[in-house]
């Protein structure tokens, strides 16, 4: 295939308008299309645009990309150590020779050894401090509220519903359209500790690059399917001392109602003379008491926020001790591999039953072959050739009815033989984890978090959910087109 997709006046053009109209799609599927932000959606497209460049084409930019895909390397070479005390008959000492036997050796088991490193930085609080400036600095520049920027970046690092659990108070006292966007965005994430497996099945530096684009688009993405006007009052960013105020004030208000209906009536005369009492004190007020009561007031209001400060460390959760959370987090990480192996079995099975099934209609006919017409024309605008274009319909079918990991694993031994824009096209488009079953992940988490009426507004919206998944892939993938060829 190297022969295809070489660069030429007819494919870029293809490749431009393709990005147009994917958001032109948005646009057209839009809840709200007077209300989009095109100044902020502007903003983010330049942006991204910027980064794709500088990313694969900048020899700043390639050389970044190419150390961190480097590093990820380096540490799944030492993940390979550990495996091969265990499966010695699996992998060779660095996991180079012999090459692992199978998708659960090369590409999941390493996450045992990830996993607890990405637990460890959130531990020490580094993981945090990146998600917070980095976060906070992509709002000041793309003009979004604070939250959703935000979880762009945690769920970057985190995944979908990792960073839906941790956002639990947030998600709790924002109204449900803002609720609707962030479960949007949730369909384009990646987890960081996962990356690792991707890069030993396709292209590293594309997955590398996939990542902060899928962060920008997701948010250009939900400001065009379902625009949201936030207010500076609810720009704000939920805190546990706000949690312990909310807790405090509701046990207060249960306190006295219990006490009003358990009071006898000869309260009644004890509060006369309590009244009575404080208005004698009052006749006769000290000087010197008002002029403590100005200055304590004037206190008080000063050092409001750092009375706040003080309460909310008051309410921080002890610090788990580190041994035990990494025994936790060895154990998450083994869960997960058994989720994913699951879910890859399953699925390929699924696919593999729905074709047997198809082929008594017709030898010829596949689930991949039905999506794939569907997704031709996309396929097309990303700048490929027909023929190339079918094949990549076919594969963005099979994420969708399956995941990428079903497709990285059946692309492994020959997407080295592909020529350099449809390698990183296809790359870039199967970096998240966008498909039918990720939509049954994001509603059930937001299930066990909100209320009814926000999960039955995201309910009535599932197609959008999908579509938000398709269209920040096909974005993304689009981006890093116009300058791979």
């Amino acid at each position: 295939m190297k022969e295809n997709c070489s660069m030429s006046p007819l494919y870029l053009t293809l490749n431009i308008v393709g990005i147009l109209v994917f958001g032109f799609v948005g646009w057209l599927f839009s809840h709200d299309r007077k209300h989009i932000a095109w100044g902020s959606i502007g903003i983010m497209v330049v942006l991204n645009i910027f980064i794709a460049w500088f990313l694969t084409s900048f020899s700043w930019g390639r050389a970044v990309v190419s150390a961190t895909a480097a590093g990820f390397t380096q540490m799944v070479n030492a993940a390979f150590k550990g495996i091969n005390f265990a499966f010695a008959n699996w992998v060779g000492p660095n996991g180079i020779n012999p090459k692992p036997v199978n998708f659960v050796a090369s590409s999941l088991l390493p996450i045992l050894l990830v996993v607890p490193m990405f637990d460890i930085l959130t531990y020490i609080g580094f993981l945090p401090w990146i998600i917070k400036w980095v976060g906070r600095a992509l709002s000041f520049i793309t003009r979004q509220p604070k939250f959703e920027t935000f979880f762009s970046v945690e769920m970057m690092f985190l995944g979908n519903t990792e960073a839906l659990a941790v956002s639990k108070l947030q998600l709790q006292k924002m109204k449900p359209a803002r609720n609707l966007t962030l479960a949007m965005m949730s369909m384009s994430c990646v987890t960081a500790s996962i990356l690792a497996s991707y890069i030993q099945m396709v292209p590293g530096e594309f997955v590398l690059t996939a990542v902060p684009l899928n962060c920008i688009n997701a948010l250009i993405v939900a400001n065009l399917l379902y625009p949201v006007e936030v207010s500076k009052e609810e720009d704000t960013i939920a805190t546990l001392a706000d949690e312990a105020e909310s807790q405090a004030a509701a046990a207060a208000s249960a306190d006295a109602t219990s006490a009003e209906a358990a009071a006898p009536a000869s309260a009644q005369v004890v509060e006369t003379a309590a009244e009575t009492e404080t208005v004698a004190e009052a006749v006769e007020p000290a000087e010197g008491d008002q002029t403590e009561k100005s200055v304590s007031s004037w206190f008080s209001k000063v050092f409001k926020r750092d009375k706040k400060d003080g309460e909310q460390k008051a309410v921080k959760p002890q610090r788990e001790p580190f041994f035990s959370f990494l025994g936790d987090s060895i154990l998450g990480a083994g869960k997960l591999i058994l989720i994913i192996t699951a879910n890859v079995i399953a699925f390929v099975a699924l696919a593999a039953l729905i074709n047997m099934l198809l082929g008594l209609i017709n030898p010829n006919l596949t689930l991949e072959r039905i999506l794939g017409v569907f997704l031709y024309i996309p396929s097309l605008l990303l700048g490929l050739d027909p023929g190339t274009a079918w094949n990549m319909a076919g594969y963005m079918g099979m994420k969708l009815v399956t995941n990428e990991f079903v497709v990285m694993s059946e692309i492994t031994k020959t997407i080295g033989t592909f020529a350099p824009h449809y390698k990183a096209v296809l790359t870039v488009f199967l970096t998240s984890f966008a498909n039918f079953s990720t939509i049954g992940m994001v509603t059930g988490c937001f299930k066990g978090l909100v209320g009814k009426e926000k999960n039955d507004l995201i309910a009535k919206n599932v197609g959008r959910l999908l579509l938000s998944g398709i269209l920040v892939s096909l974005l993304s993938a689009g981006m890093v087109g116009l300058f791979v060829w």
